[in-house]
């Protein structure tokens, strides 16, 4: 199978990219930057974004990956917040990646059997009670407007008769980087407690379920449409301080004041300020078995 990956250098475009080498599956990643990136990732091929250099590609191509977009978190604890210029790169690089995709896709005379676009559990909105799921409406605030703008950008694709699939990803736990090692810091410090008030729900994912998850989705010729990417066993997260400080070995004493979070975060402090609680309704029913869907028993093997 030749699969066609699109932000392929991220935390799951390089576990995609891994998994799919290992099953000796062809596997081309598109990059801002394919000579810097190669050696990464000897067993793909890179590719930049021209369009012609898209449509060869695609052309013949099984299944395309869309996972390309800033991130939401930055690279860093001051590179978190969520200015103007941040906002407008968050937005315009997902749409802009969509859209030269999507028109790849248009013009290239083999297109790709399935089509898998990324986005976020956001997309429900970072503030409300009670348990979501697929059938759940999308939320107002800017993260749910970015989530719904990136689904949109490939959903003309659905009009060439492409299999197109949703992904919407939650907090994603790896030893290999994500918002986790952010979340983990304190605790390091022995400063480690809850955030806020604590009650906010971490809808979590591991970074082994959400490639397998993909990949089911992927093979799996009767789903389409959205799912969420999300253990089904989510935690408060006064609960998950609970998990990480025992798993950890450290003191669960000193809360992380809300106040406090916004003066250095801003607008972006919800991403730890604020949870739903997400389930992964259409994913169970379509067959899916979770390989960790406990997190006090996967954080031994991250930390």
């Amino acid at each position: 199978m030749k699969v066609i990956i699109a932000g392929g250098t991220g935390l799951i475009g390089s576990a995609l990219t891994e998994s799919f080498i290992h099953a000796q599956h062809q596997v081309v990643i598109v990059s801002r930057f394919p000579e810097s990136t190669q050696m990464r990732f000897p067993s793909a091929r890179m590719i930049g974004w021209e369009t012609e250099t898209l449509i060869r590609e695609i052309s013949g191509s099984d299944a395309v990956i869309n996972l390309a977009g800033a991130s939401l978190s930055g690279t860093h604890l001051l590179d978190m917040r969520w200015t103007p210029k941040r906002k407008t790169s968050i937005m315009n690089s997902r749409v802009q990646a969509g859209a030269a995709l999507a028109e790849a896709i248009q013009i290239a005379d083999n297109k790709p059997e399935v089509f898998f676009q990324a986005s976020a559990i956001g997309f429900y909105g970072n503030k409300g009670a009670g348990i979501v799921d697929e059938s759940s409406p999308a939320g107002r605030d800017f993260l749910a407007e970015v989530c719904q703008v990136w689904e949109h950008s490939t959903s003309v694709i659905e009009e060439f008769g492409i299999r197109r699939l949703v992904g919407r990803i939650g907090l994603v736990f790896s030893r290999d980087g994500g918002l986790f090692n952010l979340l983990k810091l304190p605790f390091s410090l022995y400063l480690g407690g809850p955030i806020g008030d604590g009650t906010q729900f971490l809808s979590w994912i591991s970074i082994q379920d959400v490639v397998s998850s993909i990949r089911f989705l992927i093979d799996n010729h009767q789903s389409q449409g959205a799912y969420n990417l999300v253990s089904p066993n989510p935690l408060t997260n006064l609960e998950f301080a609970q998990v990480v400080g025992s798993s950890m070995g450290r003191p669960v004493w000193l809360p992380i004041p809300e106040f406090a979070l916004k003066i250095i975060l801003g607008e972006a402090s919800t991403l730890a300020l604020d949870g739903r609680q997400v389930m992964p309704k259409r994913l169970l029913d379509a067959g899916y078995q979770f390989r960790d869907n406990q997190l006090d028993k996967l954080l031994p093997s991250i930390l």
